[in-house]
């Protein structure tokens, strides 16, 4: 037993041996690892070869020399060591799991040997020295290329050849270098003038153009060093730009304005570009062009009275150019041209003048007069030297004295004014010259000269201008001669036998021609009369900054804006805007104008920056519908005419406006799940609107008024705090000034009528009409008839039929009540209603008669029998009575047909009805002293009206 237990400890006596290290490789997604050296563990137990003795049996029976495991330690390697032979010793490294290079490229970890020793379950195993491994993970190229950005935008300049436009870049998944490393790119699309190298630069091949193309698209696509192909290609945008030219960019051509919109800007993404040239200073000149507008742009083209009026101009002023009419014929000769926005403007070809009738002409000017006008002028080739008269005074016949005259001379203007000696008899200024650029540019202005002798001031467009010439001379001897007063050219009188001729004619256009006698205007009046309502304006001055400059002309159609940093001039400009305030613009094009000058350091001018041109398009305003509704037929009695106060003939006129949306659509209306047809209660239809008027005239239709019997009169205090004025003639009565509807409703509801001898007086026709914006929007002709009552009982009747039954009572003479009221129904005309009133009145004086002789016959052929003379005398013949009152059959229907005609009247009617029924009752009263007239009362008495009878009947 002893020796046994001996040989067994001796045999087992030497540990495993394995190399100090191994080196690896493993390729991913496989499980193999090639290991240099091979994985083998030697014993030294293990017996000599050819042994024959007692321990190699023993061994050969335990064994205790065989390999019989491999352990690794450390880093949860994800390998296994598995023994391929005991005996020999081999083993192999294996992986456990999936190998990912991307996630880790080497492992490093130990390894040892165990022998088979004589215990169970490892016990008693020798286990070798510790083994470092390295292994390292060869890459799979498994991933394609991908380019970093999924698409990529270049621009360049026309004309020019790039080394490098723009670079693309790709990268790839894998871990080696061989395959995650990108080794060239290519270009897809064929036939383009670009290419690309190793890197990913891109350059073009050629020179573009601009003009011939302003946008390629390419695509890119990459491989990597295993010449994997990228999966998806990019796009590369390329934008050709023209080759850098400095000026304005980010701006429209043109910009469309809605009125009564306020203000709209103009260049809200423009930006100068400069090249990238240092710059010291930036100025900027922006005009609006409305010399094609009107009088020069957009102003108010009411007429003169109601502009003055409108900015509180002193009144008394004469307009010596009206629109040509009736009463104000001299100009209907003249050449016009008022088809701009109801502008009136006279056009002189140095062929038409106008005499202005002496009833017109101011008789003494005194020392204060004003004389106010808009001119447009210009040179006139090969005239140079002629005078081109405005304006004269000059006598008639006999000489040839200029009393005053405005004149263009040279372009100049010339102001002439001669005294009388019976106001100075000493040498005075007389003509006074004025040099301006102005008289002669072929534009619109607004001149006026304030007389306040012996000083004379002109204002051009609101500026003052002294005369840089006066030239004195003696005042005109008196004479009795008449004198003319001529627009547009000067006449001149020779004898009395010599037909007067007119010299000096006018070249031009004119407008607004006035004087005004005895005073002068005040800057601020001038001002508002040639006010623009168009112009340039600037959004939020706060927001421009410290280091911008801007100035406006006086008429804000000159922007000029200056500084030195080149953002803050960008930032400003996109402020700049169009505003029109009129609620009713003049539609059309204006223009534009962008000039720039540039500085930069130690030059006066640097770069030049091209001058750019727009339009302003303001669009057609909703035209308004101006109506005027109110009760159409009066009737009144002949007396109420004669009244101080007359006859208010628009008590119930009312005013009003509306436009229709021009843009206004049908739509469809969706009621349970169905689409209903479009109707027009869906549309955006007749809106409402206030705006102002200038003028309402209420004309007479048929002949003029007769100012012995018969006048239109409006009360002063009616137009009292309003901007109103009011005219009168024969022809009618014109209120006028710039003021609401509301004051016009309430002016035009105080226009009387009155005739102090009405007796020859059927009907009056009166038509009312009233305007906007100088005749530009006029309303519908609205007219009123006016009837003449003269019988007060026969009105009394009228207004109680058209009455409600239960106002009427019993009234005499129902023949006559019926005969007026159906013949009202009927349409009969007012002066057939009286003739026929006053046939029946015969008629019924002679049935009376005719029923007292009848009673006297009667008395003288039955004197024997008085009681029954009596009974004939009260008895009434049906026959005759129905035979009378056959033709009121129709009442009923003539009621009704009336009720609604004479329901207005009703009141006033009312009103006289206890008078006149208190003056029958008198004259009855009076009457019945006599015989006669006592019988005829009593038979009147028998005829009463039965009220419900003839209802019924």
């Amino acid at each position: 037993i002893w020796t046994g237990l001996t040989l067994d400890c001796a045999m087992n006596k030497h540990k495993p041996w394995i190399e100090t290290s191994y080196h690896g490789v493993i390729t991913e997604n496989m499980d193999t690892v090639l290991l240099d050296p091979p994985l083998v563990a030697l014993d030294k137990d293990a017996p000599v070869p050819y042994a024959v003795s007692f321990e190699l049996l023993y061994l050969k029976k335990k064994k205790t020399w065989e390999i019989c495991a491999f352990k690794i330690h450390g880093q949860e390697a994800p390998f296994e060591a598995v023994v391929l032979n005991r005996t020999s010793g081999e083993g192999v490294l294996r992986a456990r799991g999936h190998v990912d290079c991307e996630l880790q490229k080497e492992y490093t970890f130990v390894i040892q040997a165990y022998d088979c020793g004589a215990g169970a379950n490892g016990a008693g195993w020798k286990k070798s020295h510790k083994a470092v491994v390295h292994i390292q993970v060869d890459d799979v190229n498994e991933f394609a290329p991908v380019f970093r950005e999924s698409v990529y935008h270049a621009t360049l300049t026309e004309a020019k050849i790039y080394d490098s436009i723009l670079q693309v870049e790709a990268w790839d998944q894998d871990c080696s270098p061989q395959y995650s490393q990108i080794c060239n790119y290519e270009i897809a699309t064929p036939d383009t003038p670009f290419a690309i190298d190793r890197n990913g630069n891109i350059r073009n091949t050629e020179r573009l153009s601009y003009d011939k193309q302003q946008h390629y698209k390419i695509m890119v696509t990459a491989y990597d060093c295993g010449q994997k192909r990228a999966a998806d290609s990019v796009p590369v945008h390329i934008d050709v730009k023209p080759v850098c030219k400095p000026g304005w960019q980010g701006w429209n051509k043109r910009v469309d304005y809605e009125p009564g919109t306020g203000s709209k800007q103009l260049f809200p993404k423009m930006h100068l570009e400069t090249c990238g040239g240092p710059l010291s200073s930036v100025r900027v000149m922006v005009e609006l062009q409305t010399s094609h507008i009107g009088k020069g742009c957009d102003r108010e083209t009411y007429s003169e009275k109601s502009l003055q009026k409108l900015c509180g101009a002193a009144s008394g002023s004469t307009d010596l150019l009206p629109a040509p009419s009736v009463a104000t014929n001299w100009t209907a000769s003249l050449l016009t041209d008022s088809g701009r926005d109801s502008d009136l403007i006279f056009r002189f070809d140095g062929r038409q003048a106008a005499n202005v009738p002496d009833r017109v002409v101011p008789q003494n000017l005194t020392d204060q007069f004003t004389i106010a006008t808009w001119m447009k002028h210009g040179p006139s080739p090969g005239l140079r030297a002629e005078k081109e008269t405005l304006l004269c005074n000059s006598d008639k016949t006999e000489m040839n004295r200029h009393h005053y005259s405005l004149y263009v001379h040279n372009c100049r203007l010339v102001f002439l004014l001669r005294r009388d000696f019976t106001q100075m008899d000493t040498f005075r200024p007389a003509e006074f010259h004025w040099k301006l650029d102005q008289i002669c540019d072929k534009e619109w202005h607004y001149y006026v000269i304030n007389v306040e002798f012996p000083t004379v001031t002109l204002f051009v467009d609101g500026m003052t201008y002294e005369p840089y010439l006066v030239t004195d001379d003696w005042p005109i001897h008196p004479s009795q001669i008449d004198v003319q007063l001529t627009v547009g050219a000067c006449w001149q009188g020779r004898s009395m036998t010599t037909e007067v001729r007119g010299l000096a004619y006018f070249r031009g256009s004119l407008s607004g021609l006035t004087i005004r006698p005895g005073k002068i205007e005040t800057q601020k009046v001038i001002s508002c009369l040639q006010a623009c309502k168009e112009g340039l304006d600037i959004n939020s001055l706060e927001s421009l900054g410290k280091g911008i400059k801007f100035h406006f002309n006086p008429a804000q159609s000159v922007l000029v804006m200056e500084g030195e940093d080149l953002e803050s001039v960008n930032m400003a400009l996109t402020k700049v805007s169009y505003i029109n305030s009129r609620q009713f613009p003049t539609p059309g094009l204006r223009k534009l104008h962008i000039s720039t000058t540039v500085q930069c350091f130690g030059e006066d001018t640097c770069i030049s920056i091209p001058d750019i041109k727009a339009v302003v398009m303001v669009l057609p305003p909703s035209e308004p519908r101006i109506t005027i509704t109110g009760v159409e037929r009066l009737v009144q009695l002949a007396d109420d005419f004669t009244t101080p106060a007359g006859v208010v003939l628009f008590k119930d006129i009312r005013i009003i406006s509306t436009v229709t949306k021009t843009d206004a659509d049908f739509t469809a209306e969706v009621i349970d799940g169905f689409n209903q047809e479009p109707t027009a209660s869906h549309r955006l239809g007749v809106l409402e609107v206030m705006h102002n008027l200038d003028y309402c005239d209420v004309l007479v239709i048929g002949e003029e008024l007769n100012p012995e019997e018969e006048s239109l009169e409006i009360h002063h205090s009616s137009l009292i705090g309003k901007h109103l004025d009011a005219t009168n003639s024969t022809s009618g009565i014109s209120v006028y000034g710039v003021d609401s509807m509301l004051h016009y409703e309430q002016a035009i509801r105080q226009v009387r009528y009155r005739n102090w001898r009405p007796a020859g007086l059927l009907e009056r026709k009166f038509r009312l009409s009233c305007s906007e914006l100088n005749g530009r929007y006029t309303s519908n002709e609205f007219n009123l008839e006016v009837s003449v009552v003269h019988s007060s009982e026969a009105v009394e009747h009228v207004n109680h039929m058209v009455a409600q039954p239960q106002y009427m009572r019993p009234v005499h003479h129902p023949l006559m009540v019926h005969t007026l009221n159906s013949n009202h129904n009927s349409g009969t005309p007012p002066a057939a209603t009286v003739v026929i009133v006053m046939c029946i009145a015969a008629l019924v004086v002679i049935v009376v008669l005719g029923i007292y002789r009848i009673h006297t016959t009667n008395q003288d052929g039955s004197k024997s029998d008085e009681d029954g003379g009596k009974e004939a005398e009260m008895d009434w013949d049906d026959s005759t009575l129905t035979i009378t009152v056959n033709p009121m059959e129709n009442i009923d229907a003539a009621q009704k047909e009336d009720e609604a005609r004479e329901e207005e009247l009703e009141e006033e009617e009312d009103e006289d009805e206890d008078e006149l029924a208190g003056e029958n009752s008198s004259a009855d009263s009076e009457d019945s002293g006599e015989e006669e007239e006592t019988e005829a009362h009593n038979i009147k008495g028998k005829l009463e009206w039965d009220h419900h009878t003839t209802l019924q009947y």
